[in-house]
């Protein structure tokens, strides 16, 4: 009999018998149920957290390496974006998880609905803080101590919305860190320049995410939970509106003092014009019109790096 037949026969004999065993049937369903869970934990299945949050760095490692950011860095900065952001994303479902049931959007988490245990969130974002403080260990002795001060930023903010009346700005604050780690790792220093790209990072994530917050004010109003929303009462659009302009101000003052020219001012335009969208999808308040703002700033913090990597290209 020829060999490959009897080899073929043999397989799927094998693969009868694997399938029926208690290993197929049972643990690898269960194990990939639970693998979707802490996924969606982590907020993996929606991704435009990560790219809020990656837009600033790669602003910065463009700038600080003059449009040729090293390699090494590159790689451990969008790897630890992913990694803190994930991390972020378990500590606050912890810290949120007897609030995230009376609240519309967050009522299917898995916290919430008992697939993943309060004890699970705290050891994966253990695991994932652990794995992102090995990446940054490959870095220089500034950026570890940068990022030790950011790992504290992310951790700590979840809890700063019980009692912190703004804490979009510590979210800011937290989001933003990546831009002097940045250049702490591609130049060893943090330059004063790095310090007005963060007040525009900073301004620009307490844009998105108090529109973010305005989708949830009733909910927050209910609840307890501070935020920008809550604070700024019917002055909601007009502050925004206001730390627009100043996060524009702030990216064009970097442009002047970098001499960067007319491809960054055509990205800083794309952005303007995103952000007037944003205005007119909040004008009325309506909490999902006020998420699609919230998703749209994803374009504008990519227009800006546009902006700056085709300067840099063609200049």
């Amino acid at each position: 009999m020829d060999p490959l037949i009897v080899l073929r026969d043999r397989l799927r004999w094998m693969g009868h018998r694997l399938s029926a065993t208690t290993f197929a049937t049972e643990t690898l369903p269960q194990a990939g149920a639970k693998a979707r869970d802490y996924a969606q934990l982590a907020r993996l299945d929606r991704p435009i957290g990560i790219w809020l949050l990656l837009w600033p760095a790669l602003w910065a490692l463009w700038l600080a390496g003059e449009g040729r950011p090293d390699p090494h860095v590159f790689v451990v900065f969008v790897l630890g974006v992913v990694l803190t952001r994930s991390a972020g994303c378990a500590m606050n479902d912890y810290a949120d998880r007897n609030f995230d049931g009376h609240v519309w959007r967050t009522r299917e988490r898995p916290l919430v609905t008992g697939r993943v245990q309060p004890m699970e969130a705290l050891a994966l974002c253990g695991a994932l803080a652990l794995i992102a403080l090995g990446l940054v260990l490959t870095l220089n002795r500034l950026t570890q101590l940068l990022a030790l001060a950011g790992g504290v930023l992310m951790l700590t903010y979840p809890f700063f919305k019980r009692f912190f009346p703004l804490p979009q700005f510590y979210l800011g604050a937290a989001f933003t860190w990546s831009v002097p780690m940045a250049y702490a790792a591609q130049t060893g220093s943090v330059p004063r320049i790095a310090w007005l790209l963060f007040l525009a990072g900073l301004l620009w994530t307490m844009v998105y995410d108090t529109m973010y917050a305005m989708a949830d004010r009733e909910d927050d109003r209910k609840l307890g939970i501070r935020s920008s929303a809550l604070l700024f009462g019917d002055a909601d659009r007009a502050i925004v509106g206001a730390m627009q302009l100043m996060t524009l101000f702030a990216l064009w003052l970097v442009g002047k003092e970098l001499a960067l020219g007319v491809w960054y001012r055509t990205g800083l335009a794309a952005a303007a014009i995103f952000a007037l969208y944003e205005q007119a999808l909040i004008r009325e308040r309506n909490p999902e019109d006020c998420v699609r703002a919230f998703l749209n700033n994803n374009y504008f913090g990519m227009s800006v790096f546009l902006g700056i990597a085709l300067d840099y290209t063609f200049r």
